[in-house]
């Protein structure tokens, strides 16, 4: 099974720049994506249709912002849209996907850059949403949550931690939350349980020519969790995949 996370940063953007053939020749079982910025009918679902896929959406109450989706070949046992929680839901930031006993979570964790109000903000949704994975794991425990966290877990994820150890992203409580995150909910990274090797990014600001120079951040994960760390086979970052300022995290399971 393979599954591929990707913050798309406008579905509509992303797929006039060639995202529904790149999707085709990728041919993932799951496509988890973030930030799609659109509502269903505002999106040429067909085109999905004709590939062989079907989608589902979850979006925030606000025009053009945030939202998830998944995409798949196969036809979900049952789908999840949000937490049930209506304050964290009108933000459009995660949908489940249950097949047989696996569940593909495309999580998008908000972003604290645009000032004090929205990274205390984040620092509360982390609280809830590390909460929200504890109850669910007492019935759904292999899970694999693909999504943009919005966080680099150490310093070989980004590419310069001491100039960038005081922005959001990067911070401190931020590292401390993911480091905790994983060892108690026993979850794997995919992609780093493989690659130990640095200047591996999954995000670049469109300033200062940051792509060009692979001044990026690697800020998207594919997390394991139950008895899906011993059926890892492949994870992998296309850095040079480029609809988005993100690039897709792939992770391949033997199921």
């Amino acid at each position: 099974m393979k599954i591929i996370s990707y913050n798309v940063n406008g579905i509509r953007s992303a797929m006039s720049k060639g995202l529904v053939n790149w999707m085709q020749r990728e041919s993932a079982d799951v496509y988890c994506f973030q930030e799609t910025k659109a509502s269903p009918e505002q999106v040429d679902l067909m085109l999905f249709d004709l590939i062989g896929y079907k989608t589902w959406w979850f979006s925030a109450e606000k025009k053009g912002y945030s939202g998830v989706a998944i995409i798949s070949r196969k036809q979900p046992d049952h789908i999840e849209y949000g937490f049930n929680h209506p304050e964290y839901d009108k933000e459009g930031r995660i949908i489940r996907a249950d097949f047989g006993d696996l569940s593909v979570i495309s999580v998008y964790i908000p972003s604290g850059s645009s000032g004090e109000e929205r990274q205390a903000y984040k620092m509360k949704w982390l609280t809830f949403f590390e909460n929200y994975i504890g109850q669910l794991k007492k019935s759904r425990p292999n899970l694999i949550i693909g999504g943009d966290y919005n966080i680099c877990r150490e310093a070989i994820d980004i590419h310069d931690p001491v100039g960038n150890k005081n922005s959001s992203g990067f911070l401190p409580e931020e590292r401390a939350w993911f480091a905790q995150f994983i060892e108690q909910q026993g979850m794997v990274d995919s992609f780093r349980e493989l690659h130990k090797e640095p200047h591996r990014y999954s995000w670049w600001t469109f300033r200062a020519a940051a792509r060009s120079r692979n001044k990026g951040w690697r800020i998207d994960y594919n997390l394991l969790s139950g008895l899906l760390p011993a059926k890892l086979e492949d994870a992998d970052i296309y850095q040079s995949v480029m609809h988005s300022d993100h690039c897709p995290v792939m992770v391949k399971l033997k199921l």
